[in-house]
C-alpha cells in the first residue's frame, strides 16, 4: 500500500484491527445486475478488493437482485467479466436472492417483536403521510394492527393473495424522526408476474435494498460495508435493522465520495438514455465510461486501477478531470505498447530512382526504450504511402514535413525529396513523385538539413484498415448541467478513416495487444466489428492532451 493510497478507511480498519474488534477484514462489491459497470463501479471494485488484499482478508461479489423487473442473467455475466478483467478474484459469489427465505424469516421476526406491520396505503398515500424535512410524518392508520393480524397478512402476501401495490410491509420506527429514511420505511412490496433470473416465479413479494443489504452483509460476515455518500442518510436504517435483529458481530457501513468525471456521465439512467436513443452504438461503445466500452477502446485494466489509485478515496464530492484517466492510460501504454506505423489518410508516393522490381527489408525496434520487445521487419519499395497531412505543395519554415522540392526522412528508412505532384482532372493531388538518397539509411545527409521525420508504409505490403478516432463524448465538462444532456454531445467524438494503410506486421495482430501508431496515438484492434475483412482499429487516447487549452 503506497502512501498516496492510504486514506481514512484504512485508518478506520487499522483502528478496528488494533482494538481487537475484528480479526480478519471482509468486504464486498454488491452491484445490481440491471446494466453494465462503469468507472464509478471500478472505483468501488478497486477499493473493496484492494482493502481485502491490503489486510489479507477477502472480498465477496454479491449481486443485489431484488428487482427482477430490471435485472437479467446477461448482466450478471457481464459484471463477472468486468471484475475479472480488472484483475480481481472474489472469495465467494452470492446473490441477494440466495437469502430470500432468510430475509422473509427475519421480517417475520420483526413482526413478532412489534417492529414491522402490513400497511394498506398505496405509494401516493405513503408519500403524503411521510411529511417533509421540516414537518413530521403522520402515522399510517394500519400502524397498530395486532401482531397476529400482521403475521397473517404477511403470509398471505407471500401466498399471492393480493395485487401489486395493495399492501406493503413497513418497519415501525418513528414517523417524527428527523431522518425521513426512519419514518416507517417499506421493507417488502408485492410484484406479480415477474420471472427472476435466479428464483424463477417462486416469489411474488420482494425485499427492498435498504432491508436486504445490512442482513446480507451480516450473513456473509462482512466487517466493513463500503458505499458512496448518498447512502449516508440510510446508515441509521442500516444500523436499526442490525440492532433489532440482534446480529453480533455485525458489519459497519462507511461512506466515501462517488466518482464524478468531467466530459462524461456516470448515471445508469443517463447512460441508458444514450444507448436507447441511439446516440452511441451500444453499452460497449468506446466513447462510454462503461468498462466494456473502455476495454473495447483499448484502455488497459492496469491503467483503470492506477486511475482509481490516483484520484484517491475521500469524504468530499469533487469533479475529477478526464485528463487524469487519459494520463493514466498514456503512462501505461508508453511503457508497454509496441510501436507501429500507420497512414490514416494515404497519399501514394513513387520513388522514381528506386528499382521497380526491388524490395528491401529494414529493421525497426518495437519500442525505443525496451530492447526486450525486440524488432520487426519493414518492407521498403518503390511505391509507398505517406499521410496527406505530411505533404504540402508550399509551406512556411514552421512546417517540418515534406514540401515540393524539400526533403524529409521516412521513419526507420531513407531521406526522400518531393519532385513532382500528380493531380487528377479535378486538380486534386492523387500522387507524388519523389527521389531517395541511398546514403541516408541510418544517418543524416551531408551538407544539408532535413525538415523532419514522417511515417510511411510500403504499398505492396500495406494492410487496408478502418481507423476510428474516438474523442470525448461530450463537449462540456459537466454535461446536462445547463442544457439538455443531448445538446452537450460532442459532434466530433467519432471520426472514421475508412481507407487507412497499416504496416504489414498489423495484418494478424493480436486483438488484445494495444500499440502506438507513431505520431498518431495509442490504438487497439476492435474486438466487436469487422469491415469487409479489413481490421478495424480504435484510438484509445492521443499522444498528448489536446483539450488542455480548450
Amino acid at each position: 500500500m503506497s502512501e498516496t493510497q492510504h486514506h481514512f478507511i484504512h485508518q478506520r480498519i487499522e483502528h478496528d484491527l488494533a482494538s481487537g474488534k475484528h480479526q480478519q477484514i471482509c468486504t464486498r462489491f454488491p452491484p445490481e445486475p440491471n446494466g453494465y459497470l462503469h468507472l464509478g463501479h471500478a472505483k468501488s471494485i478497486v477499493l473493496n478488493f484492494g482493502i481485502g488484499q491490503d489486510y489479507a482478508g477477502w472480498t465477496n461479489l454479491r449481486f443485489d437482485d431484488t428487482n427482477p423487473a430490471k435485472e437479467d442473467a446477461a448482466y450478471v455475466a457481464a459484471i463477472q467479466q468486468d471484475v475479472r478483467w480488472l484483475g480481481y478474484t472474489w472469495h465467494a459469489q452470492h446473490f441477494a436472492s440466495d437469502y430470500f427465505e432468510a430475509l422473509y424469516d427475519y421480517a417475520v421476526q420483526l413482526i413478532r417483536r412489534g417492529q414491522a406491520y402490513v400497511c394498506d396505503l398505496n405509494a401516493e398515500q405513503v408519500r403524503a403521510h411521510r411529511g417533509s424535512l421540516t414537518e413530521p410524518g403522520t402515522d399510517s392508520p394500519y400502524r397498530n394492527r395486532s401482531i397476529a393480524e400482521n403475521l397473517d397478512l404477511f403470509a398471505r402476501m407471500r401466498a399471492g393473495e393480493y395485487p401489486d401495490g395493495s399492501r406493503t410491509l413497513r418497519a415501525r420506527i418513528d414517523m417524527a424522526a428527523p431522518n425521513i429514511n426512519l419514518r416507517d420505511p417499506t421493507l417488502y412490496r408485492i410484484r406479480h408476474g415477474l420471472v427472476h433470473h435466479q428464483t424463477g416465479e417462486a416469489w411474488c413479494i420482494y425485499p427492498l435494498y435498504d432491508y436486504t443489504h445490512p442482513i446480507s452483509d451480516a450473513l456473509e460476515g462482512i466487517t466493513h460495508s463500503l458505499c458512496t455518500l448518498e447512502f449516508a442518510d440510510h446508515r441509521p436504517l442500516y444500523d436499526w435493522i442490525l440492532d433489532n435483529l440482534d446480529f453480533d458481530p455485525r458489519p459497519q457501513q462507511i461512506e466515501f465520495a462517488r466518482l464524478n468525471l468531467s466530459y462524461t456521465v456516470l448515471s445508469k439512467r443517463k447512460l441508458t438514455r444514450l444507448v436507447a436513443e441511439g446516440h452511441v452504438s451500444g453499452w460497449d461503445d468506446p466513447r462510454l465510461p462503461t468498462l466494456a466500452g473502455l476495454r473495447r477502446r483499448g484502455y488497459p485494466a492496469s491503467a483503470i486501477r492506477e486511475f482509481c489509485h490516483r484520484i484517491g478515496v475521500t469524504r468530499a464530492d469533487s469533479l475529477v478531470e478526464m485528463a487524469m484517466l487519459e494520463s493514466a492510460a498514456r503512462d501505461e501504454l508508453d511503457q508497454t505498447a509496441p510501436r507501429r506505423m500507420a497512414v490514416l489518410n494515404p497519399l501514394k508516393v513513387v520513388i522514381t530512382n528506386y528499382p521497380a522490381d526491388q524490395t528491401e527489408a529494414l529493421t525497426a525496434p518495437n519500442h525505443p526504450k525496451r530492447d526486450d520487445l525486440g524488432a520487426r521487419t519493414l518492407t521498403f519499395s518503390r511505391e509507398l504511402y505517406i499521410d496527406q497531412a505530411d505533404f504540402r505543395a508550399t509551406a512556411n519554415k514552421k512546417y517540418k514535413r515534406l514540401v515540393l522540392g524539400g526533403e524529409v526522412r521516412l521513419r526507420h528508412a531513407y531521406v526522400i525529396r518531393a519532385e513532382k505532384i500528380i493531380r487528377d482532372e479535378t486538380d486534386q493531388i492523387v500522387a507524388l513523385h519523389a527521389t531517395y538518397d541511398p546514403d541516408t539509411l541510418g544517418k543524416n545527409p551531408e551538407g544539408r538539413k532535413v525538415r523532419g521525420v514522417i511515417q510511411w508504409v510500403a504499398a505492396a505490403t500495406a494492410v487496408p484498415a478502418e481507423v476510428r478516432l474516438y474523442d470525448r463524448l461530450f463537449q462540456v465538462a459537466e454535461p446536462g448541467k445547463t442544457a439538455d444532456l443531448i445538446n452537450d454531445l460532442n459532434p466530433g467524438s467519432l471520426q472514421i478513416r475508412p481507407d487507412a494503410m497499416l504496416e504489414a506486421s498489423l495484418a494478424q495482430a493480436d486483438t488484445a495487444t494495444p500499440c502506438q501508431f507513431e505520431r498518431e496515438g495509442y490504438f487497439c484492434r476492435d474486438i466487436t466489428d469487422t469491415a469487409d475483412g479489413r481490421p478495424i482499429y480504435n484510438r484509445t487516447v492521443s499522444l498528448r492532451d489536446t483539450w488542455q487549452n480548450i
